[in-house]
């Protein structure tokens, strides 16, 4: 019987080997997971920095028709909101566009003085205000002008126009409205 006991214990010692050695493998492929994790999250929080410091989340007055062209340029998802100081209609977009700045904040918001960007103005065909440009890396996939598309009135909601950002192409959102898919 001790002979048999022996064998027993053997088996028993490799069944507890083998389950170590299951172990550290599991442990092994669970660390290399988390590392991976740990190597997004933290490229993930610096672009949410660069971003923050390039204004993100908030809804800026820019000054040239250079900067317009840097923004949409280095920006993945850009709006560009080309305005008259003395047009009520501007206004009015400019307290939606406050609104949907901080609730996007993957999408830079921004708005220019037509009389300051004559150059691009002309060359994005502007002739309408208020006019919207949406650029997604640099090209412009999308336009709202004037208020028909949001109703033909002045007292359209902020989710009106914030699903109408949102219209566009899979490929082309410049933003994602609540409880959509774009």
């Amino acid at each position: 019987m001790d002979g048999d006991d022996s064998l027993h214990d053997e088996d028993l010692l490799d069944e507890d080997a083998i389950f170590e050695e299951l172990e550290r493998g599991e442990d092994i492929e669970y660390n290399e997971l988390r590392e991976k994790r740990i190597e997004e999250l933290q490229a993930q929080m610096s672009k949410l920095k660069e971003m923050q410091q390039n204004k993100h989340g908030t809804y800026t007055d820019v000054q040239n028709d250079k900067d317009i062209l840097e923004i949409t340029t280095t920006d993945d998802l850009v709006v560009v909101h080309f305005y008259h100081l003395e047009f009520r209609r501007c206004q009015i977009i400019d307290k939606h566009l406050n609104i949907l700045a901080p609730k996007h904040f993957r999408t830079r918001f921004v708005k220019v003085d037509v009389a300051k960007v004559p150059f691009l103005v002309d060359r994005l065909k502007v002739q309408i205000l208020p006019c919207l440009i949406c650029f997604v890396k640099g090209i412009a996939v999308d336009r709202v002008v004037g208020f028909d598309e949001l109703g033909g009135t002045d007292s359209f909601t902020t989710a009106t126009f914030e699903k109408r950002l949102a219209k566009s192409s899979k490929e082309d959102c410049v933003i994602e409205a609540v409880n959509m898919i774009c």
